[in-house]
């Protein structure tokens, strides 16, 4: 399939393995990825269909003042794009940390950064630092719920139809970057005063701090993150999880991401999300599975840390030719309150459920 392509890896042996364009995720084809250790990936589609699908009643939503509120998380996406780029240890990066943490600890949470360092700084050639921010609500509770996105963005818009661009322009990734924060800083206004149990929101550096695609590499952020909660176990444990990444697409349609959907530890969750938007009528969460499978953040929570965690994500920005992603277009006039609050609201509903005490 010609526009995948271009996101996608394929390997023939040791001599032939091409990466071409990446951006919040990349894609390998299906098969051809050893999946985490946590469940069996490799059962038919049409075996998944029959199986029994698990039902989570949602019961009667909340009135329309109580919904997520789509607007307000388009404001948030439109502070954090005025920022400017967010790359790994910049200035856009360092006021987009405090911007955070001044809104998350407004709402009484605890907000903390896990520093690492990882990947090639191409003018020093030494690694770069970058930092994961870490928000816990109710920070006692031992049962608790990973609800995360990727705050950084690429260096450059190197996908732009213009080669000056390319080399010197300004990426601002409203909505490869910023939609995901967005929505959860508006999602961590509300939940968390309708339950008491744990639950963390976890912004990733490094998902794609990307000069050369010949040798950097991907997910630093949310591979440590995943490591130091595998080699360091902390007293509390992970139920499930949710990464949201590029949501706030005009032309919104998010099919059901194939990893996510295959994977025995995490295709309740998506059977489930999915299962509460048809509920809600909300028909931008399509019944279907996209192909070719993602490789985003969620990788290495399942495969490293073996946190069963789902990818929500709209790939096809703003169609299937994907001409927005990692162009000077990723601007907030290509995104959407309403999108924002499409997912925000299915989001929302499915937590409510999920999370009584």
């Amino acid at each position: 399939m010609n526009p995948p392509q271009s996101k996608t890896v394929t390997i023939f042996g040791t001599a032939l393995a091409v990466l071409l364009a990446v951006a919040a995720c990349y894609f390998f084809p299906f098969g051809q990825y050893n999946p985490p250790p946590i469940g069996d990936p490799s059962t038919p589609t049409k075996a998944i269909a029959a199986q029994r699908r698990p039902t989570l009643k949602i019961g009667k939503p909340l009135p329309k003042e109580q919904r997520f509120d789509g607007q307000a998380a388009y404001e948030h996406l439109l502070a954090i794009c005025k920022l400017g780029s967010r790359t790994s240890d910049s200035p856009g990066m360092t006021a987009q940390q405090e911007m955070l943490t001044q809104h998350f600890t407004q709402l009484g949470a605890k907000v903390s950064l896990q520093e690492l360092r990882a990947g090639r700084n191409p003018a020093t050639g030494l690694p770069q630092p970058m930092a994961n921010l870490i928000v816990q609500f109710h920070p006692e509770a031992q049962q608790r719920v990973l609800l995360c996105a990727h705050y950084d963005t690429r260096p450059l818009p190197d996908r732009d139809p213009d080669p000056w661009q390319r080399q010197n322009g300004v990426f601002l990734g409203a909505n490869d970057g910023a939609s995901g924060v967005a929505l959860l800083m508006e999602l961590g206004r509300r939940l968390p005063t309708q339950t008491t149990l744990g639950i963390d929101f976890v912004f990733f550096d490094g998902e794609e701090y990307i000069y050369d695609e010949r040798i950097d590499e991907y997910f630093y952020g949310s591979t440590y993150f995943a490591q130091q909660y595998r080699d360091h176990p902390p007293s509390y444990r992970y139920a499930f999880g949710v990464l949201v990444d590029m949501v706030a697409d005009k032309k919104l349609g998010i099919a059901q991401e194939m990893h996510s959907s295959t994977w025995a530890a995490t295709r309740p969750i998506v059977q489930e999300i999915w299962g509460v938007a048809k509920q809600l009528r909300v028909r931008e969460f399509i019944h279907k599975v996209g192909r070719p499978p993602v490789l985003d953040d969620h990788v290495p929570l399942n495969k490293i840390a073996e946190i069963p965690v789902i990818d929500i994500i709209d790939f096809e920005y703003p169609n299937a030719r994907n001409g927005y992603w990692h162009t000077t277009a990723d601007v907030p006039e290509n995104c959407s309150a309403e999108s924002l609050g499409k997912v925000g609201w299915v989001l929302q509903e499915w937590l409510r459920s999920k999370l009584r005490p």
